[in-house]
């Protein structure tokens, strides 16, 4: 049975007991199968903005596809997998003492903005509830994201959009909440977002992150922007993989991974839900996590199959659905299965 990710209330204590379910068997085999793998890569050369494909067995890229733009090892924008590197770091502010934990209100942070005045739904926003998209405030992407992004202080214009939810209720995805968290890390630990990344999370998985976008008063962008190569988030996807744990190196605290990936609310697909920044999914009976971010660029995490798979596509495109339906689908038709036949490919 699959981890629930639809549907979850907002306790901690509550996700936990639901996704203490039994998950789907562990499948041993080793490396992937190479004819699999080629139909995948043939499949794959046909997407039109297609880039990278990139395909991680045990720990190990297996297969490596570079089909337009700079190769895997180019750090590039990975647009709102920038989500999911920002979670990481809260949870590495907490486990370090400059955050309470998920549950801490934020307001405080912006008194500046905010004043001694603030409503009682305003006050009540957490971490958890910007991390998992459910503060309540009007949105910041879609059709907002332009007014916000011109605005002269991006910080300022995202806590004081007015609520039109309770925080902690139904999921309005919005990387003005993440550019909050970011604004909080900075205030917090001392440090930009950048370095505090690149310290706590780049240096000790051995990848580059390069500075990325600033908003107009330094804050750099949280959600959004981020530089990192394809090999990079195939790093980063094994780190999650391994709850927190690189080359013998504890980097993000397991407790914290696991909070993560327990679903606190549903996601736009039917059947997925959505955890602290991580998308939450199965795929051929499955469990999957998986980071996303615009015009195609994908960290997918499969565990049972100790299988990680990165996709990058060009980002200057517009929004549609088929680049995404069109990567799930050879995931499940060609990589699982090469995956779940490997050991009879190198046994």
């Amino acid at each position: 049975m699959l981890w629930p990710v639809a549907g979850c209330d907002r306790s901690a204590d509550r996700a936990r007991e639901e996704g203490s379910t039994e998950r789907s068997e562990v499948v041993e085999t080793v490396g992937v199968d190479s004819i699999r793998i080629a139909r995948a890569f043939e499949r794959a050369r046909e997407i039109p903005r297609l880039r990278t494909l990139l395909v991680a067995r045990h720990g190990d890229i297996q297969a490596e596809l570079h089909a337009s733009g700079p190769p895997p090892t180019v750090p590039t924008n990975v647009k709102s997998v920038s989500k999911s590197v920002l979670s990481a770091l809260v949870g590495i502010a907490i486990e370090e003492g400059y955050l309470s934990g998920a549950g801490q209100p934020v307001y405080r942070y912006f008194d500046e903005y905010l004043g001694s005045d603030v409503e009682r739904r305003k006050r009540s926003i957490t971490i958890a509830d910007l991390l998992s998209m459910q503060s309540g405030l009007e949105r910041t992407s879609g059709g907002n994201y332009g007014a916000w992004v011109t605005s002269p202080n991006w910080v300022r214009y995202a806590i004081t959009r007015p609520m039109v939810a309770e925080p902690g209720g139904r999921r309005m995805y919005s990387t003005g909440n993440s550019h909050l968290l970011s604004a909080v890390l900075t205030e917090a630990t001392g440090q930009s977002t950048w370095q505090y990344a690149r310290d706590r999370l780049a240096e000790p998985m051995g990848i580059r992150l390069p500075p990325w976008m600033a908003d107009p008063q330094g804050v750099y962008f949280g959600g959004n922007e981020m530089l990192m190569s394809p090999r990079g988030m195939v790093r980063f996807g094994e780190l999650f993989r391994n709850e927190g744990r690189l080359d013998g190196k504890q980097i993000v605290p397991a407790w914290w991974v696991r909070e993560s990936l327990t679903p606190r609310t549903a996601a736009r697909r039917p059947g997925e839900g959505y955890g602290y920044s991580w998308f939450l999914s199965e795929v051929s009976g499955y469990f999957m996590f998986y980071a996303w971010g615009y015009g195609g660029q994908f960290i997918f995490v499969i565990p049972d199959l100790e299988l990680t798979v990165v996709s990058t596509a060009d980002v200057n495109v517009s929004r549609g659905g088929s680049h995404l339906r069109t990567v799930r689908q050879i995931l499940a038709d060609f990589i699982v299965p090469a995956a779940e036949a490997g050991a009879r490919t190198v046994g």
